[in-house]
């Protein structure tokens, strides 16, 4: 019995469902009607002019005669061969004065009329096992055509052969000659490695340098119980409408400028390159389904689109965008769904790369307005008054217009909020619904709206409004994300469209940052002077300021320095073929400049042949060295040339940021971060993730971390890798504003009376701004007058009101008119009230010495991640008093510190450290030394001989003790401190 599971069985499954059962109805063409000289099926070609454009057709006849079909294909060939495909396809070509088109799009409307009768009349083929050179008898196993013009080609693998998807990959790369016309760069939109089990696509065939990405349903397809795992490419993707809203609405010539270092002028260039745009999967996948559930959804729904770097989030919006901008109902409506598209980011400074796709993207000129930084707010009103169709801009301009912009009744808005995570739970986007509200300020019937009216005015239109969708983008949502964006479903709120971490790294589009993490642990030992009194002081307060002066100390700044250095001279130095970059995240502007100090000193002293850059704001005082810095100072790049681009170059290797280029910054020559900043959360991911950006010849990344716990930051990313979710019951809930109400009202610090003529001024006598400041100043008299706990009380619960009714008037509309009072007040009295900050207890750092300190390697290790979806919880209220000081005597608070970070010196070695110090300070000889007639460095060689000479007396009889003193940072820092102590008393006078 003959079997069916052969790569020939394979294709006629295909092309069967495309000519006999699939709704596209495709033509099924012989190879012998392939034109390999045109890279057309000609017939087809003219069967379409004939049957759409006779009239066309007949006046060409007229000129060409009897050579007309061959004219008309010969012209085709040329404009594809110089415009590419896609534009042929969309807007046809020019032809002796007549106009062809090649193609007919399905009408938004159905006023095209005349559009709604030809789009039928396209004609679709298949052809098999294509003989596409005139050099060889090569052939490709499918290919697809449109009109008589290629669309795209397939090459086939079936398992059950043992053939797989990197067989068909290698067959393109190898067997497929990148130079003949079908294959060129534009002939065709696509050209798809397909097995029964994987997909595979390219846009630009180049060889052995071939580029293939992913075009699964999820890192590996389901299987599918009608069938083929991959079915889902011919019978969705490859159908007649699937394809034509592929042709019209997504395959785009994509312009990317990059910046390079020419190492023959020894300067930056620019390199356009330009590449064809085929949507991958997922991206198809997220705008396809969003139309289709506006078409049944209501106004006022927002939509979450969870999509990870390496997502091409960039392109997915401006796809979204721009289908947004045509987007009807249904065939019969007047107007469309939306009138204005706003794509907003939180960036300050506009996203170039979104604001460039969005407009690359746009195919009628005007469509798209940009207000960029040098645009003001009344810009964008003006965008906005005018009804422009697609909006770019920044949530900080909208508060700025809120209060000015017109109010646009039966007007709807579409809102596409890039990185939404951070930008949707806050006052600005409060601000921003209300400036797009449709509700006017309007009298009725003659009379002037109540006091409440006003406020239920206001209120409405802070929910969620009738009049605006909300779609929210993020790699990383919070829980804030989660209730503002998603829709319940099954008991759970979760993201419209998911494309995760774990199949962005499994799709090679990102790199696995935590592939490689090592972690460092500090350890350090102090100790009270022996001539300060022991006294009590606040433990929390004085751990914190301790650790901080250990970490700011010049000791370690320059052993964490030295580390960080020597591996990036050996290993960093050496990954990208030589080109990897590292960044330092710091966990302060001060350390920023003090390692910037520290790491110039030593790479000159290691004669590094690269420099360091520092990326701060401001203007950064040292006391200690009674300095101020900035970054533009101390980068000395003149103003030419910015951090960005002086990193590029190679006399610029490592970058130390201290709040700056965290997020949002792509350098894919970025290799190895090092951390010493105390991370959590989102904060975690992505900070870490800017390793993760892909470049030719990188195929790993390193993170050293000098400060978190290895566990949080694998807890961090898995929170993130699989996607995240909340249960029903997890959700925040509302009443929860009444207990924080209740305690606030227990306090009496503002009155009923107070909100009252609060309110009242705030809503209707706009302009008197300075009544409002009686009010504020007698609750803030009232404040002062409480205990210290209770005003603490009182703090904590109004902050938790305000934070939790700013959020959750989001996602839901109050009719209770004294909550909206409660948080104008509030918002504003938190302010004003005095805050007394905990002050840490300096006078500490007085009676203190550092005795050693030193960094060790914990491990290095892969912190591996599983595909499970992280949970979020609903906001709850802080709520309460601050904790209550605990007071402990400072050698106790000193002891635990040690033997946190100490240097595991035992009881005994302890007092065997003692009796060295005793004996170096009895030391009659040593201490004649130090005297003003011996200089400095003199006296320095005389101690360190001394030290040496006493803990030479342990190499016999302790051995491991001797190892500890005597490595050579903790011994350095031993001698310099005791040196220190010795000569401020004995020659100078100091502390004696």
């Amino acid at each position: 019995m003959a079997t069916k599971t052969k790569e020939i069985n394979f294709e006629d499954h295909i092309v069967s469902y495309l000519t006999e059962k699939g709704k596209g109805n495709f033509i099924s063409c012989s190879d012998d009607q392939y034109d390999k000289d045109l890279c057309l099926i000609s017939s087809e070609v003219i069967e379409f002019i004939t049957s759409t454009q006779h009239d066309q057709y007949e006046a060409l006849q007229q000129q060409y005669g009897d050579q007309v079909d061959l004219r008309i294909c010969q012209n085709l060939k040329k404009n594809i061969t110089d415009r590419g495909a896609v534009d042929v396809l969309r807007k046809g070509i020019k032809d002796r004065g007549q106009e062809l088109k090649f193609c007919y799009f399905k009408p938004n409307t159905s006023k095209n009329q005349i559009h709604l009768e030809l789009y039928p009349k396209n004609r679709f083929s298949v052809v098999r096992q294509l003989h596409f050179s005139m050099r060889n008898e090569n052939s490709i196993d499918l290919a697809l055509f449109l009109n008589g013009i290629p669309l795209l080609t397939a090459e086939l693998k079936n398992a059950l052969t043992g053939q797989y998807l990197h067989d068909a990959v290698r067959q393109y790369r190898e067997d497929r000659d990148p130079n003949e016309p079908l294959l060129s760069f534009k002939c065709c939109l696509v050209h798809m490695a397909v097995s029964s089990e994987e997909v595979a696509m390219t846009t630009h065939l180049k060889a052995e340098k071939t580029y293939f990405m992913p075009f699964n349903l999820d890192i590996t397809n389901p299987v599918n119980e009608s069938g083929f795992k991959t079915a889902y490419l011919w019978e969705e993707i490859w159908s007649k409408d699937s394809l034509l809203d592929i042709i019209q609405n997504f395959v785009h010539y994509q312009t990317d400028t990059v910046k390079y270092y020419d190492s023959y002028s020894k300067n930056l260039k620019e390199r356009k390159t330009e590449k064809m745009i085929f949507p991958r999967y997922h991206q198809l996948r997220s705008v396809r389904k969003l139309l289709s559930a506006l078409k049944k959804d209501k106004m006022g729904m927002n939509y979450l689109i969870e999509h990870s770097a390496g997502s091409g989030k960039s392109n997915t919006i401006s796809w979204l965008a721009h289908a947004l901008s045509g987007l009807y109902v249904n065939p019969n409506d007047e107007k469309r769904k939306f009138d204005s598209i706003i794509v907003v980011t939180d960036r300050r400074i506009l996203d170039k790369q979104l604001q460039n796709n969005i407009k690359q993207f746009e195919q009628v000129p005007g469509v798209v307005e940009v207000i960029d930084e040098k645009k003001t707010s009344q810009d964008l009103k003006k965008a906005i008054e005018s009804g422009k169709s697609i909006i770019v801009s920044t949530l900080q301009k909208f508060p700025v217009i809120a209060d000015t912009i017109g109010h646009f009744k039966d007007r709807n808005f579409a809102v596409i909020v890039d990185e939404a995570h951070s930008s949707q739970s806050g006052e600005a986007s409060r601000k921003l619904k209300k400036a797009l509200s449709l509700e006017e300020a309007e009298q009725l019937d003659g009379e002037e709206k109540s006091l409440d009216d006003l406020i239920l005015d206001e209120i409405s239109k802070q929910g969620r409004q009738k009049n605006i969708c909300f779609f929210g983008f993020t790699a990383t949502p919070k829980q804030k994300t989660i209730e503002i964006f998603c829709q319940l479903k099954n008991g759970k709120l979760e993201a419209f469209d998911k494309y995760t971490m774990d199949q962005a790294i499994e799709e090679g589009f990102i790199l696995d940052v935590l592939e490689s993490y090592t972690s460092f642990k500090r350890y350090y030992r102090l100790a009270k002077k022996l001539e300060v009194n022991d006294k009590e002081y606040d433990v929390r307060k004085t751990v914190r300021l301790l650790n901080s002066y250990v970490d700011i100390t010049d000791h370690a700044i320059e052993t964490k320095s030295r580390i960080m250095l020597e591996h990036f001279a050996t290993r960093t130095a050496n990954e990208i073929q030589g080109k990897a970059r590292a960044m330092l995240v710091t966990r302060s502007r001060l350390h920023a400049v003090r390692y910037k100090l520290k790491f110039d000193e030593l790479m000159r002293e290691m004669n590094l042949p690269y420099k360091a850059l520092v990326a701060f704001s401001g203007t950064v005082e040292d006391k200690e060295t009674d300095a101020d810095y900035t970054e533009t100072k101390m980068n000395n790049l003149g103003g030419k040339i910015s951090i960005e681009d002086a990193f590029k170059l190679p006399d610029y290797r490592i970058l130390i940021a201290a709040n700056k280029f965290q997020t949002g910054f792509d350098e894919p020559m970025l290799h190895t971060m090092f951390v010493d900043k105390k991370l959590g959360g989102v904060n975690t991911v992505q900070t870490m993730s800017r390793l993760n950006r892909m470049a030719s010849g990188k195929d790993s990344t390193m993170v050293l971390d000098f400060v978190n716990d290895a566990d949080k930051v694998r807890e961090d990313f898995q929170m993130f890798f699989s996607g995240v979710f909340m249960l029903e019951e997890d959700q925040t809930d509302p009443n929860n504003l009444y207990s924080f109400q209740a305690t606030i009202d227990k306090h009496q610090v503002v009155t009923k009376a107070d909100y009252d003529r609060y309110a009242e001024i705030y809503f209707i006598e706009e302009k008197a701004i300075d009544k409002l400041q009686p009010i504020l100043g007698y609750c803030v008299e009232r404040f002062d007058q409480m205990e210290e706990d209770e005003r603490e009380d009182f703090r904590a619960a109004a902050n938790d009101f305000v934070r939790l009714y700013r959020f959750l008037s989001q996602i839901m509309t109050f009719s209770d008119v004294q909550l909206e009072k409660y948080y104008v007040l509030l918002s504003h009295l938190l302010k004003k009230l005095p805050f007394k900050k905990g002050v840490l207890p300096r006078e500490v750092l007085n009676e203190i010495v550092l005795s050693s300190f030193k960094v060790q390697k914990e491990f290095e290790t892969s912190l591996s991640l599983v595909k499970e979806e992280g949970q979020l919880y609903g906001l709850q209220g802080r709520g309460g008093v601050k904790p209550e000081e605990e007071y402990d005597l400072l050698t106790n608070i000193i002891k635990t510190l040690n033997d946190t970070f100490g240097l595991n010196l035992n009881k005994e070695d302890s007092v065997d450290f003692r009796n060295i110090q005793d004996q170096i300070y009895s030391n009659e000889d040593l201490m004649k030394y130090f005297n003003t007639a011996n200089s400095k460095d003199n006296i320095r060689d005389k101690f360190n001989s001394e030290l040496d000479n006493s803990l030479l007396q342990f190499i016999n009889t302790k051995i491991e003790l001797y190892n500890k003193l005597s490595e050579d940072k903790v011994n350095d820092m031993m001698k310099r401190i005791w040196f220190n102590e010795l000569y401020d008393k004995r020659v100078r006078g100091i502390g004696a």
